[in-house]
C-alpha cells in the first residue's frame, strides 16, 4: 500500500496530466490522495516542496532504470546502446523526465528551484532527498557517465579509464539528441532502431566495440 507521500505524488503527477501545474491546487492533489490538507503541507511545506519532489522522484525512475540497464547484459557495448534506448524511452513515456534531461519545459509543467544535489548513489532515501532539489541536464549527464564507467570499466582493464569516460559521455549525449530530436521512422536492421544502429555505429570506432 502507497505511503501518503507516494498517494500525494501520484495524485500530483494525475492532476499534472490534465491542467498546467500552475492550475494544480493543492487541496485537490490531498483531496485526490485521500488524505487532510494539513497532511500534504507537513510532508513537502509547500507547492514548490511539492513540485522539487515530484521532478525529484521522476530523476530517481530514470537512474534507477540506468541501473538496471546497465546491470543486464554482459557485453559492454549491448550495456551502452540500452543506456540510449531507455533514456529515449524515458523521455518520450514522461514530460518531466524529458524536461530533467534538455532544460527545456513548458509552462505545464512545474520548474522547481532549490540546490542541486545528485549523489551518484546516495544512501538517503529517496523521500528525503527529494527535498534538497533537483538536478540539471549537465549533471545528469555526469551522473549517467559516470554510472555508466563504474559498470563497464571492470571488464574493459585495458581501456584508459579516460578514454572511457569520453566514450561514455559521447553515448550519454548520442541518447540526448535522439530525445530532442527523436527517429522519424522505426528503420528496421541488424542493429535493431535507428537510434541503436547509431549508437553501435559510433562504438565500433571506439574500444568498446559492439560484438560480432
Amino acid at each position: 500500500m502507497p505511503t501518503a507521500r507516494e498517494a500525494l505524488l501520484d495524485a500530483a503527477v494525475s492532476a499534472l496530466s490534465a491542467r498546467p501545474w500552475s492550475a494544480v491546487r493543492m487541496v485537490d492533489v490531498a483531496s485526490a490522495a485521500g488524505v487532510s490538507r494539513q497532511t500534504l503541507y507537513n510532508e513537502f511545506g509547500s507547492k514548490e516542496g511539492l513540485a522539487r519532489a515530484l521532478v525529484r522522484r521522476e530523476a530517481d525512475i530514470y537512474l534507477r532504470g540506468v541501473d538496471r540497464v546497465l546491470a543486464e547484459r554482459a557485453v559492454p557495448a549491448d550495456r551502452l546502446v540500452a543506456l540510449v534506448e531507455w533514456t529515449v524511452r524515458s523521455a518520450r513515456a514522461s514530460a518531466l523526465i524529458r524536461a530533467l534531461l534538455t532544460g527545456c519545459r513548458d509552462e505545464r509543467l512545474p520548474a522547481p528551484r532549490g540546490p542541486r544535489t545528485l549523489g551518484a548513489h546516495s544512501p538517503v532515501p529517496a523521500q528525503r532527498r527529494a527535498d534538497a532539489g533537483v538536478p540539471g541536464p549537465s549533471e545528469l549527464v555526469a551522473t549517467v557517465r559516470d554510472r555508466s564507467l563504474a559498470a563497464l570499466e571492470k571488464e574493459l582493464p585495458g581501456v584508459e579509464p579516460g578514454e572511457l569516460a569520453r566514450c561514455c559521455e559521447t553515448v550519454v549525449r548520442l541518447a540526448l539528441s535522439y530525445v530532442m530530436a527523436p527517429d522519424p521512422g522505426p528503420p528496421a536492421g541488424p542493429g535493431g532502431s535507428g537510434h541503436a544502429a547509431h549508437v553501435r555505429a559510433v562504438l565500433a570506432r571506439t574500444p568498446v566495440r559492439p560484438g560480432p
